[in-house]
């Protein structure tokens, strides 16, 4: 049995608009020790990020902390939105979640994203069968990986975790078979 502990980054800055270099607020870098403490007894065997500042910022001292190097996945990064920012990010999102093909000029449709977000945990899967494995990762791909496996989580629960940061969903595979899905909220644990 394999254990994945996809880790949604700690409160980033959203003031920064650079979705790649966007950095953790005071409070994200505090919050992120909550994500150490709860993972560190784990036997945690490898700690892989998407390439975004905020996800390896958070996943970052847990890997200092077990010894072992935050090996960069591309295909785990968040969505690409579009080329602007949007104001309306609520109502944008609402029609992503209500047509998983939908995306603007130049961004990425859901189902892209959840494409691309699990084929790349299949492949750290296969590669590391039997281990226990954290994924630094973002609100909206975590989102999709989990709707991958749960067709009931949508719109609705996508809301209820919006705020929060860092979030952990232990997800359990024999092989490629999932056999859990536990969601983890570090602030009540």
């Amino acid at each position: 049995m394999a254990t994945v502990y996809f880790v949604r980054h700690a409160e980033a800055n959203y003031h920064n608009y650079d979705d790649v270099r966007r950095e953790l607020t005071e409070q994200g870098l505090r919050d992120r020790a909550l994500v150490t403490d709860y993972l560190s007894d784990k036997g945690i065997d490898a700690v892989f990020s998407s390439p975004y500042r905020r996800a390896i910022e958070t996943v970052r001292p847990l890997s200092e902390t077990c010894g072992l190097p935050v090996q960069i996945v591309p295909d785990f990064r968040e969505r690409r939105i579009s080329g602007s920012w949007i104001e309306d990010f609520d109502k944008f999102s609402r029609r992503q979640w209500e047509d998983f093909s939908y995306k603007l000029p130049g961004g990425e449709s859901l189902a892209e994203v959840q494409r691309r977000n699990v084929d790349a945990l299949f492949a750290i899967l296969e590669g590391h069968p039997d281990q226990r494995l954290v994924i630094g990762s973002h609100g909206t791909a975590l989102s999709t990986v989990i709707r991958y496996f749960d067709e009931t989580f949508g719109y609705e629960e996508f809301v209820k975790i919006k705020k929060l940061m860092p979030w952990i969903v232990r997800f359990t595979f024999a092989g490629n078979q999932l056999r859990d899905i536990k969601l983890i909220d570090v602030f009540r644990r």
